[in-house]
C-alpha cells in the first residue's frame, strides 16, 4: 500500500491534496483505508473526464437543425397495429422464451435517496394489499412468463436474469434475495454483479470527502452497464447459456413488462440489433429525453437540448414531430452488446448538478439545501449510434410507464401515484375481462371516472403476476361478477359470486 508521503504527492500534482486534511485526526484503521481507496483511482483520468464533461455541457451547437424524426417505417405501436401483428410478435417472442433465447438485465444500481429510505429501490414496498415489493413484482413476472412459454411451446426456458448493483446495494440486495428464496425463481438463474464508482466533485473539480475518511463517491451512470458487463464476464455467461437478446430496463417503473413477447418479437422480426419503448410525450417540455435521428445516427436528445420551436414543431395531424419519449426500456442481442462493450470507454461522461453530502474544512458533515457539485455519468442510451438496425416500439403510458423516484407527497412520481398507475391497469384488466369493482360504499367504479393522480385511486385492486402476466385468463374469474374492494387476485383465486370481496387464498 501507498505511504502518507506517497499519496500526498500523487495528489498533490492533480490539486486533491485537500483529501488528505483530517488524516492525523484518524484511527490506524481509517487512515488505511483512506489510503487504500484514494490510490485505488486514477486521478489523472478523473481530471480529464471532468474537463472532457464539461466541455460536453457547455457545448451550444445548434442540434435542432440536425435532428430527424426516428423513420416510420422503423417503429412498432401497441396501440396503432392490428391484432394479428401484435399476436405474431408475442408468440415469436414467448418462443423466443421457451428456446432459452431470452435474458432480462435489471438496471438498480441507484440507492433510495431521493425516494427517503436507506436500503436499495428494489426492496421498496409500495403500500399494495400484497406488500410485494418492486423485486418480488418483476421476479414473479418472470415467473409467469415461462409459464406461458412452456404453455405455447412446450418447453422449459429459462430466463436468467442480471442484475446490475452498484457498491451501496449490492449486498443489501443479494440478502434480500437470500432471505427470500430468490422469490421462487432457481438461484443459478439470477446473478448479481456491480457497476464502476467515480468520485463526485465540487464545481472547481476538487473531489468531496464523504467522510473525514471516506471519499464521495457515486456509481457512473446507467451506461457504466457495458464496462461492467465486461469486467464480471456476464457476456460470457450469456454465451454459455445460449442467449441471443436482453431486455434491459430500470428498477423503479413498476409497469414494467419484463421481457415483453410483444416487444422482444417485434425486435426480433425486425432483425434488429438494438431497440428502444417509447411513450407518446405529454407535453412539448415534458422532462423526458426524446428518442431520434442527430446527424444520421440515432441517439437520445434530452428535453432541456433543443429549442422552443423544435419542442412544439407538430406534424400534419397535430403531433409532435419530436413525441418518442425515452423511458430507459431497451432490446439488445447478445452480439451488439459484445460491440459496444468493446467501444465502452468511447462513450461520453455527461454531468449531473446534485446536492452532495460532503465534509468542509472543519471536518464536520455538511448536507447541502442547494445544488453544490457535479456526479459524472455516462447513459445506457449512448449505444444506440452503434446500431445498424434501429427499432423503436411505443407502447400506452398508462400501461407501461410509472417511475417511482421520490418520496411520498411530492408532485410526480411518489409511491402514491406509482401505487395508482398499478390499480388502474388492474382494475382496466378486471373491466376488460368482463368483470366489474365496487368501492367500500358499493357503488361500482368506472376506470374512465379515475382521473386524479394526486390521490389515492378510490377503490384498492391487485392482480398477482403469477395469475395473469397482461390480463389473460382473467374472464373465467371475474366474467359477469362484481368485487368488492379491496380486490387481491392471486394464483391461487377461486371463481368469485357478486357481491364477494377478494379472491385469494
Amino acid at each position: 500500500m501507498a505511504t502518507f508521503n506517497e499519496t500526498f504527492e500523487k495528489l498533490k500534482c492533480f490539486n486533491q491534496e485537500h483529501l488528505l486534511a483530517h488524516f492525523s485526526n484518524l484511527s490506524e484503521f481509517d487512515q488505511n483505508q483512506l489510503l487504500t481507496e484514494i490510490n485505488s483511482f486514477d486521478f489523472g483520468q478523473i481530471e480529464k473526464l471532468h474537463n472532457q464533461s464539461l466541455h460536453q455541457s457547455n457545448q451550444n451547437g445548434n442540434i435542432d437543425a440536425l435532428m430527424e424524426p426516428v423513420p416510420i417505417e422503423l417503429f412498432g405501436s401497441v396501440s396503432k397495429s392490428n391484432a394479428d401483428d401484435k399476436a405474431m410478435w408475442e408468440a415469436e417472442g414467448l418462443r423466443s422464451i421457451a428456446d432459452g433465447k431470452v435474458a432480462v438485465l435489471l438496471l438498480a444500481g441507484g440507492q433510495g435517496t431521493r425516494l427517503g429510505v436507506n436500503y436499495p429501490k428494489g426492496m421498496y414496498n409500495i403500500g399494495l394489499p400484497s406488500s410485494k415489493t418492486l423485486y418480488q413484482i418483476k421476479a414473479e413476472r418472470i415467473r409467469k412468463l415461462q409459464e406461458l412459454a412452456f404453455e405455447r411451446f412446450g418447453k422449459h426456458g429459462i430466463i436468467p436474469w442480471y442484475i446490475m448493483t452498484s457498491d451501496a446495494t449490492r449486498k443489501q440486495t443479494q440478502d434480500f434475495f437470500e432471505k427470500h428464496e430468490y422469490f421462487g425463481l432457481k438461484e443459478n438463474q439470477v446473478k448479481f454483479f456491480e457497476q464502476f464508482t467515480l468520485p463526485c466533485l465540487d464545481f472547481q473539480g476538487k473531489v468531496l470527502l464523504a467522510n473525514p475518511h471516506k471519499l464521495a463517491v457515486a456509481p457512473d451512470g446507467n451506461g457504466g452497464l457495458y464496462k461492467a458487463l465486461t469486467h464480471w464476464k456476464i457476456l460470457d455467461d450469456m454465451e454459455r447459456r445460449g442467449i441471443e437478446c436482453t431486455h434491459v430496463h430500470c428498477v423503479d417503473n413498476i409497469l414494467i413488462r419484463i421481457a415483453d413477447p410483444r416487444f422482444i418479437g417485434f425486435c426480433r422480426k425486425m432483425q434488429a440489433d438494438c431497440g428502444a419503448k417509447v411513450v407518446e410525450k405529454s407535453a412539448p417540455h415534458e422532462a423526458v429525453g426524446v428518442v431520434c435521428k442527430v446527424d444520421g445516427v440515432y441517439q437520445v436528445v434530452e428535453y432541456s437540448e433543443v429549442s422552443e420551436d423544435t419542442a412544439c414543431k407538430k406534424d400534419k395531424s397535430g403531433r409532435l414531430v419530436f413525441n418518442a419519449g425515452n423511458i430507459c426500456n431497451h432490446y439488445f442481442t447478445t452480439d451488439f452488446l459484445k460491440k459496444v462493450c468493446g467501444s465502452a470507454e468511447d462513450l461520453p461522461h455527461h454531468v449531473a448538478k446534485k446536492k452532495i453530502p460532503h465534509v468542509n474544512e472543519n471536518g464536520a458533515i455538511i448536507k447541502p439545501d442547494k445544488v453544490n457539485g457535479i456526479k459524472m455519468e455516462k447513459f445506457v442510451f449512448d449505444v444506440f449510434k452503434y446500431s445498424k438496425k434501429f427499432v423503436v416500439f411505443d407502447v400506452p403510458r398508462e400501461d407501461e410507464f410509472s417511475p417511482l423516484k421520490n418520496a411520498e407527497g411530492a408532485a410526480s412520481s411518489s409511491p402514491t401515484q406509482a401505487r395508482w398507475a398499478l390499480t388502474s391497469l388492474h382494475h382496466r384488466r378486471i373491466v376488460a375481462a368482463g368483470g366489474r369493482v365496487e368501492d367500500s360504499s358499493g357503488c361500482i367504479v368506472d376506470p374512465q371516472d379515475c382521473a386524479d393522480k394526486s390521490k389515492e385511486y378510490p377503490i384498492s385492486c391487485e392482480i398477482s403476476p403469477l395469475l395473469s402476466y397482461d390480463g389473460e385468463g382473467l374472464a373465467a374469474l371475474v366474467e359477469g361478477k362484481i368485487l368488492k374492494s379491496p380486490v387481491y387476485l392471486d394464483e391461487s383465486s377461486h371463481t368469485p359470486v357478486n357481491g364477494s370481496t377478494t379472491i385469494t387464498n
